[in-house]
């Protein structure tokens, strides 16, 4: 093959000279149009030799896969085309684990409505039984992948495995019959393909030092908690790698999702970021259906950045809204408070088209403008007149914008620079400084309307 490869190409190469020559002699054109002759003579010659390889590469593909599906998988997998050169080689590079049913607790491997049906066993844990837990549960328990809940409580457990619904959270929403809960994280966590992370971030630490010694060393993490921890001034990601350390793939999903609607099937859309594409890529497939889409990004900052700061704006919407100030002032407030947003994200490395999607602009907009918004409801019953302890004593689910609006200005103080800081980042400071009881809501929005006038896009 060698030697007639070597052969072709000197064949080429008399081929070029004896057109050039007689292109020259016997037509008389000029050396441009010779030259353009020449280039469509190359590229012919190219486009065949490229023919050639593709047709050599493609035999050696089809036998490699065949080696690959006789030496790891039972004859009677069911595979999909689209994914046997793709789907396969990320499974094997991740190392994940093949489970033959027998080792499922007696579940069936089910290849039917699993994104276009992964050529590996897809068991997803989901840690946190919050609103948001049981949401991504529904998503992936509609599409037949077998999802197990980890909560705190044995009782509740019982309750969710007995009625398929939850005693506290949602409890007139149904789960699907895939979804199972238990409080054992061995049992939740030993052979899981994927683990979601839903717990609180002010709780998250504390919750995987006591878990992880049951995750799977392969085992890829998504996070869907949003905020800043207040002691370490850390993202989550910072406290993932911390907990968990840094041989894994993390994931972060973020966007305009509130749960509810999630379980209700309304149409969604999220955004899932990671350093590792083929990771955001494989849990998008995994996840998106007719009515909750999963775009995918690699902006990791931006997701965080954008999913901790829409809190704090929709904790300043709600006390604009409880203080009766109108459309005006509430499209005005949050619009600029995207801006100290996009301000932020950019000094940490964001990409501003990141602030200006989903996890940014997006969450933000449903954020302050929902009516299941728990930060938006905070924010409206501080602009009421009630204080924040009788507001924290009373609310059953956690407000994150309450603490992360505190981790946000230390964090800014101390992260990055500048002067008169609290110029640059107005809402983020004044909604800490009401929290903490230095401003009542209305000694805010007048310190925001007496601010310096300066350009709309100062930096």
């Amino acid at each position: 093959m060698i030697l007639n490869f070597h052969l072709a190409i000197n064949c080429s190469c008399r081929v070029d000279q004896h057109l050039k020559s007689t292109v020259e002699k016997t037509i008389g054109i000029s050396k441009k149009a010779y030259y353009r002759v020449h280039t469509a003579h190359a590229q012919r010659t190219t486009m065949m030799k490229f023919s050639a390889t593709k047709k050599i590469l493609g035999v050696g593909i089809i036998a490699a896969v065949c080696i690959c599906l006789s030496s790891t998988r039972p004859s009677s997998a069911l595979i999909s085309p689209r994914h046997v050169t793709t789907k396969i080689f990320r499974a094997r590079r991740r190392q994940f684990h093949f489970h033959p049913p027998s080792m499922i607790n007696n579940r069936p491997f089910r290849t039917s409505g699993i994104g276009n049906s992964l050529p590996f066993p897809v068991r997803v844990t989901i840690m946190g039984g919050g609103n948001f837990g049981l949401a991504l549960a529904s998503v992936l328990g509609r599409k037949g992948v077998p999802t197990t809940l980890l909560v705190r409580s044995a009782d509740v457990a019982s309750q969710l495995n007995t009625s398929h619904r939850h005693p506290r959270y949602m409890s007139d929403i149904d789960l699907p019959q895939s979804v199972v809960a238990t409080s054992d994280p061995a049992s939740a966590l030993s052979d899981a393909t994927y683990v979601v992370h839903a717990v609180p971030v002010q709780f998250s630490r504390d919750f995987l030092a006591n878990v992880r010694d049951h995750l799977p060393p392969n085992a890829p993490v998504v996070s869907a908690s949003k905020g800043i921890e207040t002691s370490s001034l850390g993202f989550m990601k910072d406290i993932l790698e911390e907990c968990l350390g840094t041989d894994r793939s993390y994931a972060f999903l973020s966007g305009p999702s509130f749960a509810r609607e999630i379980c209700e099937g309304v149409a969604t859309a999220v955004v899932i970021a990671s350093d590792d594409t083929e990771l955001a890529e494989d849990l998008a497939d995994l996840m998106s259906s007719d009515t909750f889409r999963a775009f995918t990004s690699k902006d990791v900052v931006g997701i965080e950045v954008g999913g901790a700061v829409k809190n704090v704006i929709a904790l300043a919407a709600g006390m604009c809204e409880g203080l009766g100030l109108g459309t005006n002032a509430m499209s005005g407030l949050v619009t600029r408070g995207c801006g100290e947003m996009r301000r932020l994200g950019i000094a940490l490395g964001a990409r501003p088209s990141t602030i200006a999607g989903l996890s940014g602009v997006g969450d933000t907009f449903g954020t302050c403008f929902g009516p299941l918004s728990r930060n938006r409801s905070f924010g409206y019953r501080l602009g009421k007149g009630e204080s924040v302890d009788d507001i924290l004593s009373s609310m059953t689910e956690v407000a994150e914008g309450v603490d992360t609006s505190k981790a946000l200005v230390k964090f800014i103080t101390e992260k990055t620079r500048g002067y008169r800081l609290d110029l640059k980042y107005p809402i983020i400071f004044g909604v800490a400084n009401i929290l903490e009881g230095n401003l009542t809501p209305r000694e805010g929005l007048e310190g925001l309307m007496n601010m310096p006038l300066r350009n709309e896009s100062y930096q």
